[in-house]
Order: structure tokens, then C-alpha cells, then sequence
């Protein structure tokens, strides 16, 4: 069979297979009186079989050494693909990300894109300085896509770059709260944190919701930093690990700050004071997380803390009841 006719039936074209012959990776075992190129069926079956390794990506270099070194193995070869596959489809995933961030902050001309572009690089410079000066940039007119930041703030470990991170997001509004949600389903629980600590910034009824989810994350830190973000918003679900925090003597002292300033609202107080009376009824804590418990309690306005107090004034621990008895003094003065 003459080179055309081949051409035509495998749909190679005649100048691959001249190319091939020259490379000695299908070579026609024939010629014509004419001098013609002649393939003989074996030839072509040869041809399909390059043709077939080609379409998994392989180079004609190693399309020649899989059909001819005996010695080869197909499944180191089929390995190095698939690597070499998920790098090239990583860096089209990246290349994607990128172009779509870009048309999100709809450019007018072509300035204005390599103005993004050189944005999205400093965001992730290994110069933190770069990264916070990227992050602030959005104060110079220069909007930073808010799916980048949340990226950024999310693996940020440099404070300085976090807060000015978070910033940025408050000023975008609550249009990175869904991404931000995302991060809060992240098995890190490090990046559940960020996640947490940029949603209490951001001033959308949307982050009350995904604060109030944070509470019953698996990881204790997870769990703190949502109810003093909860509690300075007036959410009353964060009491029970506000007071959890006393008891455990993290963060303690912001943790009754909060709870002092949710017991403002008189329909609150009450069920602070429960709370903290409630830990204390259980009989578990040792007397320093009592008297931090009653020192909270000294905070927190009605009757159902005065009452609590009352009776801590006779505590067998001392520093209690001197702490219960100088508050209720101080009330009775009032």
C-alpha cells in the first residue's frame, strides 16, 4: 500500500509518515520498482500502534522505546503520564483561576488587567510586606478580587497580612461570606479559624449565621473564637461556651467581658446568671474557677445573680465569699 492510500485510511497525514520513517519509528518494508514508499499490513497495524500510545501523551521518543525495548514497562510509563497529567491540569486549573478573578473586576483595557494580574501575584510573594501591601491596595482604588482574598486570608500565616486581609473583606460587604463558609467545612482546623476570624469582621446579618454554626465546631479554639465574635454581636448562643471559657480559664477575661456586655439586655441577664450559677451548682470546678465564675457573676445585673451571690458569700472557699460579699455590698450601695 503507497503512502497516500495510507495516509488516507489511518489519518495520518503522508508528511507524519515520512517524518516517522525518518525517525525509524515505521519504516515501509518495501519499494516500489519506482521507488515509492510500499507498507505491508504489519507496517500499518505499527502505525495504529504509535498512533494510539501518541493519544495518551507520550513522545515519539517514548513511543519508540515502548514498541521496541523489551525491557520496558508499561506501568512505570502509565505512572509518569498520570503525574505529568495532574501537573498540566493543576497549572490550566491555576490559569483558569486566575482569568476568571480577573474578569470578575471587569477591566476596561488592557492596563487595567496587568494592574490585576500584578495584584494577584503580590498576594502570594513570598515578601509578607508585598502580601499586606496587595491586601491594603483596595483603599487605592484598586479592587482586589474578593475570591483572591479569601484564598490569601485563609492559609495567611503572618498576622500583620491577616489583619490587613480581613479588612480588605469587611469592605467588600458580605460577598465573601459563601467562600468564607466553605473554609469553615475545611478539615484544617486552622483554616476553620481564619475562616471564623474573617467572618466577625465582616458587617452582614450573613456572618451572625455562620458564626452561630462555628459554635459547635469539633475543635475548641474553633469553637471560642466564634462565641467572642458571637457575644459582641448580642448573640446569646454563645453564652454556654463563654462560660465554658471562664471555667477553663481561656481567654477568660474577654470571655466575661462578653457575657457582661450581652447581660445589657435584661431579657439575657438572667439566663447569663443561670449559666454561671449552673457551673458552679455542678460541684466539678476547683475554687480558682469558682472565683472566676463568681467574678463574672458580678457583672451580670438581676435577680437570679444576686441570688447566687448570696450564697457564695458563705462559700467555704474564702476568696469566693469575701468576692461575693463585696459585690453585694457594692449593689446594696447602688
Amino acid at each position: 500500500m503507497l503512502i497516500g492510500e495510507v495516509a488516507r485510511r489511518s489519518g495520518v497525514s503522508a508528511r507524519m509518515l515520512r517524518h516517522y520513517d525518518s525517525l525509524g519509528l515505521v519504516r515501509p518494508t518495501g519499494r516500489t520498482e519506482a521507488g515509492y514508499r510500499e507498507y505491508s499490513s504489519g507496517d500499518i497495524r505499527r502505525i495504529l500502534h504509535v498512533e494510539s500510545l501518541r493519544s495518551l501523551g507520550l513522545s515519539l521518543r517514548e513511543v519508540g522505546r515502548a514498541l521496541d525495548d523489551p525491557g520496558f514497562k508499561p506501568s512505570e510509563l502509565v505512572d509518569d503520564l498520570v503525574r505529568r497529567t495532574r501537573e498540566r491540569i493543576a497549572d490550566e486549573m491555576e490559569l483558569l483561576t486566575r482569568l476568571r478573578r480577573i474578569g470578575a473586576t471587569e477591566p476596561a483595557d488592557w492596563e487595567g488587567v496587568l494592574r490585576i494580574v500584578a495584584l494577584l501575584q503580590a498576594l502570594g510573594a513570598e515578601s509578607a510586606g508585598k502580601r499586606q501591601r496587595a491586601a491594603l491596595s483596595s483603599a487605592e482604588g484598586s479592587p482586589v478580587p474578593v475570591e483572591a482574598l479569601v484564598e490569601a486570608v485563609l492559609s495567611e500565616t503572618d498576622p500583620n497580612v491577616a489583619g490587613a486581609l480581613r479588612w480588605a473583606l469587611a469592605r467588600s460587604g458580605g460577598s465573601g461570606l459563601p467562600l468564607l463558609a466553605e473554609g469553615l467545612g475545611s478539615p484544617v482546623a486552622e483554616v476553620r479559624k481564619r475562616a471564623v476570624q474573617s467572618i466577625a469582621e465582616i458587617p452582614d446579618a450573613g456572618a451572625v449565621a455562620l458564626l452561630r454554626d462555628a459554635l459547635a465546631d469539633p475543635d475548641p479554639v474553633v469553637r471560642r473564637c466564634a462565641a467572642l465574635a458571637l457575644g459582641a454581636r448580642g448573640g446569646a448562643d454563645a453564652v454556654p461556651v463563654l462560660v465554658d471559657m471562664i471555667v477553663e480559664e481561656v481567654n477568660d477575661v474577654d470571655a466575661a467581658d462578653a457575657l457582661s456586655a450581652l447581660a445589657d439586655d435584661p431579657a439575657l441577664a438572667d439566663r447569663i446568671a443561670a449559666g454561671l450559677v449552673d457551673r458552679l451548682a455542678r460541684g466539678a470546678a476547683e475554687p480558682p474557677a469558682r472565683r472566676r465564675l463568681t467574678q463574672a457573676l458580678a457583672d451580670i445585673p438581676g435577680a437570679t445573680a444576686s441570688e447566687a451571690l448570696a450564697d457564695l458569700s458563705h462559700d467555704e472557699d474564702r476568696a469566693v465569699a469575701l468576692t461575693a460579699t463585696c459585690v453585694l455590698r457594692l449593689r446594696g450601695a447602688r
